[in-house]
């Protein structure tokens, strides 16, 4: 039964996102706790050079009060300012990120990194239609730049735009084959377009790694669970979530099969792309 696009277009917020930078998923969806504008420099104070490695390592709250110590002795710091606008979007308390970026971008030499920063809180906030022309205008002026393309094919995947998404990321992979956030993205898009066992195959180069991001395993047992073989999508998320997690995850995939019209085959009877697929995700997941 063909897919209702209806549905798919809600699959794509209802899903574990993983985009724009493996933040995904988004974060995301999630979104992976690391600094957004890459503005910071090693030429800061001691309290803003501390407060960056927080961010980095995760803690965005002990960042945040750094930061704000920083600007109390230095308000016009755009490091310090980026800083913490940089740990406001990662606590979620995104109406001050924002309107701390939309401060910085008043700034020539900071514009660029805070337009990307309003350009992930459009993002994070569903605001589409800003977070697009955000990343174009971006992009066009960077357009080597990986997280750009990343961030531009998250909002075109989550607007329904797929094969403009995959455009995208097939263009930067052409030229940074090594990227994986892009990879697990462009199999995530398939996945989206209904293409579930092609998007399988994609994730598949990347879920095996030895240094593969969970996100990539996330989305390999997503396409396992839409393709019926929950086994196979069980094996998969036990690498990184509890078992309660594990089972709610294959409810929710069986919910989705059901929502899409799609039947579970009979055990050994898959066809061939999904059995093809099937027993490669169980020789990576042995070794």
């Amino acid at each position: 039964m063909k897919k209702s696009p209806v549905l798919l277009r809600r699959l794509a917020f209802t899903v574990p996102l993983c985009f724009g930078l493996l933040a995904g998923c988004a974060s995301g969806g999630g979104f992976n706790p690391r600094p957004i504008s890459l503005h910071h420099g090693a030429d800061g104070t001691n309290d803003e050079r501390l407060a960056q490695n927080m961010l980095q390592a995760g803690d965005a709250g002990l960042a945040a009060a750094l930061f704000e110590k920083s600007l109390k002795a230095n308000p016009n710091s755009l490091d310090a300012q980026l800083g913490l606008a940089d740990s406001m979007y990662e606590t979620g308390d995104l109406e001050r990120a924002r309107a701390l970026y939309q401060q910085v971008a008043l700034q020539p030499s900071a514009r660029s990194a805070a337009q990307l920063g309003l350009a992930r809180v459009a993002l994070r906030q569903r605001r589409l239609d800003d977070a697009a022309t955000l990343y174009r205008g971006l992009l066009a002026a960077q357009p080597d730049n990986t997280v750009l393309s990343e961030g531009l094919g998250t909002v075109l995947d989550l607007q329904g735009h797929h094969a403009e998404a995959q455009d995208i990321y097939r263009k930067a992979l052409g030229a940074h084959p090594e990227v994986q956030g892009l990879r697990v993205n462009l199999g995530l898009s398939l996945i989206l377009q209904g293409k579930t066992r092609e998007g399988a195959n994609v994730l598949l180069d990347v879920a095996g790694l030895g240094d593969a991001p969970p996100q990539a395993r996330q989305n390999l047992a997503l396409a396992y669970g839409l393709l019926g073989n929950t086994e196979a999508a069980k094996r998969i998320l036990m690498v990184d979530l509890p078992p309660s997690s594990v089972e709610d995850n294959l409810r929710f995939y069986q919910s989705l099969r059901v929502r899409l019209g799609e039947h579970r085959p009979a055990a050994g009877h898959e066809d061939g792309n999904a059995s093809t697929v099937s027993s490669a995700g169980a020789r990576e997941y042995r070794q």
